[in-house]
């Protein structure tokens, strides 16, 4: 195992993303949003995605030249274009954009079209923690999950992500995919000849299995059942109906190298509290209830896991395994 520097890795993955022709501004937002996955416990939204990225980029399936755009605007809404290049830089757009509609309307929502993989989703919501309002995220995702009842993957792993500021303390940040399992963990169980628990997939017929080889040739299954499935509907519909982006059907799948352009969708909700029931009276209920959560010690608070993460990494660095290390050394020196 290699242990890096924030900054050491953020210039590794800089630079790697540059030398596959991101420009400057796109590996920059990506890099930075990676490493802050790393250092918040998040590996699998991290750096270990540099070799996915620049593949990508050097055959066409992220277009290095894409500047995302305002292409629709009203009111408190707008759309942007990422223009199939990485998503980055257009949620960044999408996000401070709904910051200051917020400011201005109460409440704002920005949608995301033609992007790609956009990392952990609450690591794209903390600037509108910062900013003192309430945020939510949505994106789809290439198709891992079946309808509910059926045995053909339509519906992405479909992330969701929210974020609840409080007046004088850390907001509180949560984060989930609508899969029961990780797909990674079922790919890392196929490579060990491990069997998977119940529950996380069926095979090619739909029926279910705890085979792991069976289950990357099925689908994955969503969390809670039937109303995971409900949710994954309902976030392709927000994050691909509305901002016209494809769906998780019509994307090829991310652990491919050849494929298409995912032209996926993201949608950020923004809500100003002090357009509500007010500011004070906000932190206030919000205080009551986390008051109550806390009487149990038990309990931990969502977000509080990555912050400590994040102070480790800050002091300490990351962990990286040394094969990724040299990969990305690789990269970061311009080998392909």
């Amino acid at each position: 195992m290699t242990t890096c520097t924030l900054d050491e890795l953020t210039r590794l993955a800089t630079q790697a993303l540059q030398l596959a022709g991101a420009s400057h501004s796109a590996a920059t937002a990506a890099a930075q949003a990676l490493v802050a996955a790393d250092a918040q416990g998040l590996a699998s939204h991290g750096v270990s995605r540099l070799p996915q990225y620049t593949t990508f980029l050097r055959n066409g399936r992220t277009t290095t030249t894409a500047a995302p755009r305002i292409v629709q605007s009203k009111g408190g809404s707008c759309l942007i274009d990422a223009q199939s290049g990485m998503a980055y830089e257009a949620c960044a757009l999408a996000t401070q954009t709904a910051i200051a509609r917020a400011r201005e309307f109460g409440i704002a929502c920005a949608g995301v079209t033609n992007s790609n993989h956009f990392g952990a989703a609450a690591v794209q919501l903390e600037r509108i923690g910062k900013a003192g309002l309430v945020g939510l995220a949505f994106s789809n995702s290439p198709a891992a999950m079946p309808a509910w009842g059926g045995k053909t993957a339509l519906f992405g792993t479909n992330p969701v992500a929210a974020i609840f500021p409080r007046r004088d303390a850390d907001a509180l940040l949560i984060d989930l995919a609508l899969s029961e399992a990780a797909r990674g963990k079922i790919m890392l169980a196929a490579k060990e000849g491990r069997p998977i628990p119940p529950g996380w997939a069926v095979d090619k017929d739909g029926v279910p299995t705890t085979d792991a080889k069976a289950a990357l040739a099925g689908c994955m299954l969503p969390v809670g059942g039937v109303k995971g499935a409900m949710l994954a509907l309902m976030v392709e519909l927000l994050a691909v109906a509305l901002t016209g982006a494809a769906f998780g059907f019509e994307a090829d799948s991310f652990f491919a190298d050849a494929g298409n352009q995912p032209r996926l969708g993201q949608l950020f909700l923004v809500i100003d509290p002090g357009a509500m029931a007010g500011s004070g009276t906000y932190y206030s209920r919000t205080e009551t209830l986390i008051a109550m959560m806390l009487r149990d010690d038990a309990v931990r608070l969502p977000g509080d896991r990555r912050r400590a993460a994040l102070a480790a990494a800050t002091r300490d660095g990351v962990v990286v395994p040394d094969a990724l290390y040299q990969q990305i050394t690789t990269l970061a020196a311009g080998a392909a």
